[in-house]
């Protein structure tokens, strides 16, 4: 547990811009945390002026928060905010380094400042996601009491990470990624500070590589600083002094994809590969696929999904599907990445281009909830087998029309039980294959409807 996260480093530690050695310097994205509203950049959907959150900071009544959001997109320089205006006491500890005994010291230190004092105490949990259900229960009773007030940071899904309790108390706000133009401006800003930037360096860059390393960042602000300072560092050593694409180029080759295959994220880019492939847009079907493949998704997963998706939302109007999909499984466990990929591509795009109907899924549903809701039936005696004299004695198999014996291979014979005689699970659809299925059927339903007219 640690109260100085917000302090400033001492000069021993880096926090003198004037120190002899830019070694012995904090990293660039410290030193250029904003130290006002004026100097935050991005989220003016939460801290404009007159919006509710910065209100609540401004004016010192803030209550439990979680602040959600992708790294380096300000929660924890909004956690400053709070820290540079309240007059309640103000701990901040980080999930990574505490364990259960740091938080319950936090409580009882707490508890006893609201007695002793009438005072509050603000709790600020960094990376709150990394606490467990036991640690994150233990700050429950003080919230309910009123003893502190829970400013929890986050980049995973609160509704998954945060206990329910917990959450309830809680206002979650969303922090979004930064817009280009945010970061070019936070670029700008720490090329020409001389106190705290890289001023002193004398390095200029032009229009093209600010927006090169702010497209490279995803976002991400502290990632764009940190390549800021790699770039700067560089060329301070070259004859001109100017980062360019030039320098860029080998520093921004590849972008290391943000992807948490057990978060939110895993789930979101399954969801997009396959809502794409649904809607036939082969070329974002093709894109999530590489998403997920460059971030190191278990190329297993993903080709079992595929498969799901061949029998979910394509079916029989295009049997050949479930065909290459097994393919392209089969594939990608005999090859492994990164030869798997092209496997991968090659069926989603399949997937993508081919005739759609999930009336076999649809199928399935509706037989599976009768088989729920419905009695459960005994199997028609015609239906039976009777492999022995007593099975015959009791009309096991009495009535049962063999099909290959009757015109058009089609018996005049129920197969339902006698409470579902009337139901009808497969529809297919007018596309593809199951339009031949269709017409097939309807053909069959006539047949079978003629020879009952003609029977009775």
């Amino acid at each position: 547990m640690t109260a100085s996260l917000f302090d400033p480093p001492s000069p021993e530690h880096g926090g003198d811009a004037s120190a002899t050695s830019s070694t012995v310097r904090s990293p660039l994205a410290e030193r250029m945390r904003p130290r006002s509203w004026d100097e935050f950049v991005g989220q003016a959907h939460l801290v404009a002026p007159g919006k509710p959150l910065r209100e609540a900071i401004e004016r010192d009544v803030l209550q439990s928060i979680i602040l959600w959001g992708p790294p380096g997109t300000g929660k924890t320089t909004l956690a400053r905010m709070v820290a540079a205006t309240t007059q309640a006491h103000f701990i901040a500890f980080s999930a990574v380094l505490s364990g259960i005994k740091d938080i319950k010291a936090v409580m009882v230190e707490a508890e006893a400042a609201r007695a002793r004092l009438g005072r509050r105490t603000i709790l600020f949990v960094d990376e709150i996601h990394r606490f467990n259900k036991a640690q994150q229960d233990a700050f429950l009773p003080r919230v309910e009491a009123g003893d502190i007030v829970l400013v929890g940071a986050t980049t995973e899904n609160p509704s998954f990470e945060v206990n329910a309790a917990l959450l309830s108390r809680s206002k979650v706000f969303v922090l979004r990624q930064l817009e280009p133009a945010d970061l070019v401006t936070l670029l700008r800003r720490a090329l020409g500070d001389r106190e705290r930037g890289l001023g002193d360096l004398d390095v200029t860059a032009d229009d093209d590589a600010l927006q090169v390393i702010a497209q490279f960042a995803n976002g991400d602000a502290r990632g764009a600083l940190g390549l800021l300072e790699l770039a700067a560092g560089i060329a301070g050593g070259r004859k001109g002094r100017c980062i360019d694409r030039v320098l860029l180029a080998d520093l921004t080759s590849k972008r290391s994809l943000l992807y948490d295959k057990q978060g939110e994220e895993h789930f979101n880019l399954i969801s997009a590969l396959h809502k794409s492939m649904r809607n036939s847009d082969p070329d974002a079907a093709v894109y999530w696929l590489a998403r997920m493949v460059e971030a190191g998704e278990d190329v297993m997963y993903i080709a079992r999904r595929l498969v799901r998706f061949a029998s979910e939302d394509v079916g029989n109007a295009d049997p050949q599907a479930l065909v290459v999909t097994i393919a392209a499984r089969d594939a990608a466990h005999m090859l492994g990445l990164p030869e798997a990929n092209t496997a991968l591509a090659q069926a989603a795009i399949y997937l993508a281009t081919a005739p759609k109907s999930n009336a076999v899924y649809a199928a399935y549903n509706a037989a599976a909830d009768d088989a729920h809701r419905q009695a459960a039936d005994p199997v028609p005696l015609h239906l039976r087998n009777a492999p022995t004299k007593l099975m015959e004695q009791l009309d096991y198999g009495k009535g049962y029309r063999y099909a290959h014996d009757e015109r058009d291979a089609i018996a005049d014979m129920d197969c339902l039980p006698e409470s579902l005689r009337h139901r009808t699970y497969y529809e297919p659809r007018e596309r593809g294959f199951e339009k031949e299925l269709k017409r097939r059927l309807d053909a069959w339903k006539e047949i079978k409807r003629k020879r009952r007219t003609e029977g009775a």
